[in-house]
């Protein structure tokens, strides 16, 4: 009997498995809320309400397809959650340090709702790090305001309080770009500055450079990434739209004598 129902459990996995586009939130280490994308181990944020926003977070929203494809949603909850709002984020396991950090985001995110955030960026673990420095963002977002221009490079020195931050915004226009336009966007760590730019086939959109006259305001930290998409102060989309962003690839390239972490895939 055992057997039996063990078979049935195992047919009905490989149906499932045939018929679905996706590969949902994998167990890596036994972790289910752990995926492999990139080649890195990636844990995705628990269930629950809590900043930025503050926000409804959603595990469910976050899955890689079967081309390797990163995807992460804002969606609408259902029945007597229908005015929540469930946004998406993880990080990796691993805590990368200086070189060249490169997202790959495919499709029109300059056309993203006011009120929609998407962020590219390391961040401090609680308790290691003082929260608000070392911290390194690429972000599209309108913060609410039509007018505000939606492209945004953020940094927080290494020594830095919050607030004590620098930043970048500039316009971000795809107009003209097919819907499923692939865009790169990055941040060069070094010990003296740090370069952030973006991208669309190989013709730059923005770039920007902080390089302070103190080295010592410079992110040193290894960190994690983290990749989040979620809603201004937990407003919903002024459309009341869900929001689907699909990230390509993650790359890292570590400069001399700086951590690299190992990419199995």
């Amino acid at each position: 009997m055992i057997n039996m129902i063990n078979m049935t459990k195992i047919l009905l996995l490989a149906l499932l498995l045939a018929t679905t586009t996706t590969v949902l939130a994998q167990d890596v280490g036994g972790d289910k809320n752990t995926i492999r994308f990139s080649g890195y181990d990636w844990e995705i944020r628990e269930q629950g309400k809590s900043g930025p926003g503050p926000n409804y977070w959603n595990p469910k929203n976050v899955w890689v397809d079967k081309n390797g494809y990163l995807h992460l949603r804002i969606t609408r909850g259902n029945g007597a959650k229908k005015n929540e709002w469930h946004c998406a984020e993880l990080n990796t396991k691993q805590k990368f340090g200086m070189g060249e950090y490169v997202f790959e985001t495919a499709g029109r995110i300059d056309q993203l709702d006011r009120n929609v955030v998407l962020g590219l960026f390391d961040y401090p673990v609680f308790g290691e790090v003082p929260m608000l420095t070392n911290e390194i963002d690429i972000e599209f977002a309108r913060w609410g305001n039509a007018a505000y221009p939606n492209g945004n490079f953020t940094i927080y020195p290494a020594t830095g309080k919050r607030g004590t931050n620098d930043s970048h915004t500039f316009e971000y226009s795809l107009a003209g770009m097919p819907s499923d336009v692939v865009a790169a966007h990055r941040f060069t760590r070094s010990a003296k500055s740090v370069a952030l730019a973006t991208s669309v086939r190989n013709k730059t959109l923005a770039q920007w450079t902080f390089a302070p006259t103190e080295a010592r305001f410079v992110p040193q930290k290894p960190l994690a990434i983290h990749i989040n998409l979620w809603l201004f102060e937990g407003n919903a989309p002024t459309d009341n739209k869900p929001v689907e962003i699909i990230i390509r690839n993650f790359v890292f390239t570590p400069t001399n004598g700086s951590i690299s972490p190992t990419a199995k895939k």
